[in-house]
């Protein structure tokens, strides 16, 4: 028997018209009926279905810019109440000194009014529900004239359905959409007219379906290549390495030790664990001693948040207020303003007003960099393939980043707006870098914290000068991180890493993901919200996110060990972790694994300069409060001239290329 799926929207747009009185060229006449259109898979089947809007209003608020102009945009969505029952909103709005800048500062999660004309009552209005299989219908005539585009469907029985006018945008899209699911050709008679042709078969399992769907596409895919497909999902570092080891199809199914040797020459410098070669530094193994029990704290509050400012809105305090973030997080009612200094939009010792200083130039410069790319012609574009192909594949990537979260769930909802547009702009503010896949998921959690498209842009940006080296296409990045992450797993776990190491891999290939995009896939998004608070504060020490990494292995080993996982199994096994890992109790250890490190004697250097660990501080007793001495751990002292901790990464190396080998 085949499974019933649960219906999905493929497409919807609100503000469709039907104009009942006939006459299809005036726009402004006496009544209108503005209604829902969407492509919707249902049971194997796609439906094309119309439906009237009602007029209520959802009060939820995010900021948002137009989607075709640098004009506000409202989105309203429509529900059970009449219009008369309607009240008027009044939306704050936030104001530049050039007026074409202009914002919503709370923009109601609501589609656009409709205002042309009346709005037909609710028995009348039923009737133009209609819904449709898109294997009945023949061709669709596209009308263009000044009030906007009009299509007019056509069933294969030659009965038509009534025209559809789309007023404010849409047609395009919807066209677009088809093609996907259907074959649009031109009509040799008429050229406005597309004939529509259906396979017998739409659908089965969508795309995004195919790239989430753990018992389906990702199961079948490991049993495949495991490797390929843990890489594959997320840039075009990823599809770097993707395309050195591709082969034909009979290399598909290379045995494991095969894949790791490809590996190491497509990131070579991995291999640190070769004695033989010259500059090593062989130390013997360090007595870790026990591990400190630590402890978390709840989330800090917006009353203690504001203790921590003067009276002109300066921070003050601020060790002790990151110390506070990093034991418990933030309340979510802090994080829109706290998210902002942690990520350094804001500076930490700014008044209120400078801030809104900052925000004013800030709004401008975004705005004056989105009309870049807003401005460029069809024709231009053509021209521009680097463009192109950054607008094609950040709309791919949009439209199946976290649309499982109310905020970017449906089609061309104002979050997903949000996404595109910033992530467009940003292309125009590092152009060399462009647009690679996975940075989407690096900026959902800042838009869904922020609503507002301006803030949520410059925090985007400090988190990328942050992350720009996981992206960048020479991989340095992702390579130091895991020449790091090994360095740090060989001191704390020398036997696990042995049986890592004989099961090829060593290399801990099985992390990129959770290097590449901070554990966005593995943790739920309201735990993502926490980790990643906690990680910007800097503390305990440099690179914690490594310790992170060291903490889920720990709570694995053993499972991994006991059965025996070979390189397949410690792929799919790590991969399937996603969403079943605990925030907090990952938080907890990898705070202890630090202290621990922290009170040891005789650590090899590499290890002090990876977390940059404070020599001054290291090796405090047992007695010592643990709770208070979390920003002790980080060093005070001034680092090796020839070492610049950036980004999170290690990017220069010490002048001699000192590597690191232990002995038992």
């Amino acid at each position: 028997m085949a499974a019933n799926f649960a219906p999905k929207v493929l497409f919807e747009h609100d503000g469709v018209f039907i104009h009942p009185s006939g006459d299809e060229i005036v726009v402004e006449q006496d009544v209108l009926v503005c209604g829902s259109l969407q492509l919707v898979e249902k049971d194997g089947d796609v439906m094309m279905e119309f439906t009237p809007l009602e007029d209520s209003v959802d009060p939820s608020h995010i900021l948002c810019a137009a989607k075709d102009s640098s004009s506000v945009m409202e989105w309203v969505q429509c529900g059970g109440q009449h219009q008369g029952e309607r009240g008027q909103q009044l939306l704050e709005s936030q104001l530049s000194y050039e007026t074409e800048w202009d914002l919503v500062n709370s923009a109601s999660f609501k589609k656009k009014s409709c205002t042309n004309g009346s709005v037909i009552g609710g028995n009348e209005r039923s009737r133009w529900f209609f819904s449709v299989s898109l294997s009945q219908l023949g061709t669709v005539t596209i009308q263009e004239d000044h009030a906007g585009p009009t299509l007019i469907f056509t069933l294969k029985e030659s009965s038509s359905l009534p025209p559809l006018h789309f007023h404010q945008g849409g047609s395009r899209e919807l066209l677009d959409s088809l093609r996907r699911v259907a074959t649009l050709s031109e009509s040799p008679e008429d050229e406005s007219r597309l004939l529509i042709s259906t396979p017998n078969k739409i659908l089965s399992q969508s795309f995004e379906n195919l790239l989430d769907d753990n018992n389906y596409g990702l199961v079948h895919k490991f049993r495949k290549d495991p490797y390929v497909t843990t890489l594959d999902r997320f840039s075009k570092v990823t599809n770097y390495i993707f395309d050195a080891f591709r082969g034909t199809e009979e290399q598909h199914q290379r045995p494991p030790e095969e894949v790791a040797h490809l590996l190491g020459e497509v990131i070579p410098g991995l291999e640190i664990n070769q004695q033989e070669e010259p500059g090593f530094e062989v130390i013997t193994r360090v007595d870790l001693g026990m591990r400190p029990q630590v402890t978390r704290s709840e989330p800090l509050s917006p009353d203690s948040w504001s203790q921590h400012q003067d009276q002109e809105g300066r921070m003050i305090h601020i060790s002790r207020l990151k110390e506070s973030i990093f034991k418990g997080g933030l309340c979510h009612a802090v994080r829109k303003e706290a998210w902002k200094f942690l990520l350094g939009y804001f500076p930490w010792n700014s008044t209120l007003e400078q801030r809104k200083s900052l925000q004013r130039s800030k709004t401008d410069e975004y705005f004056r960099m989105k009309l870049q790319w807003k401005s460029v012609s069809e024709e231009q574009e053509k021209r521009n393939s680097r463009l192109r192909d950054y607008r094609s594949l950040i709309e791919k990537d949009v439209n199946r980043t976290d649309r499982t979260n109310r905020f970017f769930e449906g089609m061309d909802t104002p979050g997903l707006v949000l996404l595109h547009d910033i992530l467009m702009t940003y292309c125009m503010y590092d152009f060399d870098l462009g647009y690679v896949q996975g940075m989407s998921d690096l900026l959902s959690p800042i838009v869904f914290v922020m609503e507002n498209e301006v803030d949520a842009f410059w925090c985007f940006v400090s988190f990328m000068d942050h992350m720009h080296q996981n992206f960048e296409e020479q991989m340095q990045g992702m390579k130091t991180q895991l020449i790091q992450l090994s360095t740090l797993l060989r001191l704390l776990d020398p036997s696990f890493w042995s049986y890592l190491e004989s099961q090829d891999s060593g290399y801990l290939y099985f992390c990129f993901r959770w290097l590449l995009i901070r554990f966005k896939r593995e943790f739920s998004f309201q735990d993502i919200l926490r980790l990643w608070e906690v990680m910007w504060t800097g503390l305990p020490c440099q690179n914690f996110h490594l310790l992170l990494c060291c903490a889920i292995l720990d709570s694995e080993k053993a499972k991994i060990i006991e059965e025996n996982y070979g390189f397949n199994e410690i792929l799919k096994h790590v991969n399937e972790l996603s969403m079943k890992l605990d925030v907090e109790e990952i938080l907890q250890k990898a705070e202890s694994i630090c202290l621990q490190i922290n009170k040891c004697q005789g650590l090899p250097e590499s290890v002090v300069t990876i977390l940059s660990l404070d020599t001054e501080t290291r090796g405090v007793s047992d007695s010592t409060d643990l709770g208070s001495s979390t920003a002790a751990v980080v060093r005070t002292t001034h680092r090796d001239d020839h070492t610049c901790a950036t980004n999170g990464h290690l990017r220069a190396i010490d002048s001699q290329h000192r590597k690191v080998a232990f002995m038992s």
